[in-house]
């Protein structure tokens, strides 16, 4: 493991293994240790849904912090939706990751349609989770943006922008697991990325973190975000 210069924490037992989390729950109990800095302060949890959200569930729950989502969703290839070449925002920012969209060849039109789906897609998101009669508001206060896991990291990266956009001056990363190149790239993003799983090599895939692995509903979320107290 590369010097950090304490920009990314990680928890160096967990370092390169899989299956280390029972659960997302169980992953953010976890998380939660790392981030006790934070515990009973002016900072919000943001968890990126569907997945992130039960993540961010537990942290805020420990912690006892405010927790809403920040709607960012991937543009998918028409053929795989698992794989994604890009992401829009909440407030419309759109990123594209130019080199895959070169390899895969993309039309145009096949951009613009997969960027108008994902728009239309973060809308219905927006809308479901009551976003548009609540907008975030994290003025002077730092966000702990959080998902289940950094592959390419390019959600991530749009959700950051997004958040600096609207007023975030302080923005931490907290994240069960990730590919430390993609961490790497990430960290001039963020004041601080907390991971506690961090994997090196040629392939990664979020669900090896993981010994329950099973996609999360909206309808989930909404009970998580209905029950939110802190």
């Amino acid at each position: 493991m590369p010097d950090f210069n304490n920009k990314i924490v990680d928890l160096p037992e967990l370092r390169d293994r899989l299956f280390v989390f029972h659960h997302r729950m169980h992953a953010g109990e976890i998380l939660a240790t790392m981030l006790k800095k934070y515990e009973n302060t002016n900072t919000i949890i943001l968890a990126i849904p569907a997945g992130g959200v039960p993540v961010g569930d537990a942290i805020a729950r420990i912690l006892k912090l405010p927790l809403n989502v920040a709607v960012v969703s991937k543009i998918t290839l028409p053929w795989n939706t698992e794989v994604g070449y890009g992401a829009v925002a909440f407030d419309g920012t759109v990123g594209l990751n130019e080199n895959f969209v070169k390899q895969l060849v993309l039309e145009d039109i096949e951009i613009k349609k997969g960027i108008e789906n994902t728009q239309k897609k973060v809308q219905k998101r927006i809308e479901k989770f009551g976003l548009d009669k609540d907008p975030l508001n994290i003025t002077n206060r730092p966000v702990i943006l959080v998902d289940d896991g950094v592959a390419s990291g390019f959600t991530v990266l749009v959700a950051s922008k997004a958040l600096k956009k609207i007023g975030c001056d302080e923005l931490i990363l907290a994240t069960p697991t990730g590919s430390l190149d993609n961490l790497n790239l990430l960290k001039s993003q963020f004041s601080r990325i907390y991971c506690a799983n961090i994997r090196s090599g040629h392939t990664f895939a979020v669900a090896d973190a993981y010994q329950q692995w099973s996609d999360v509903s909206e309808d989930e979320v909404m009970d998580i975000l209905k029950k939110r107290c802190y």
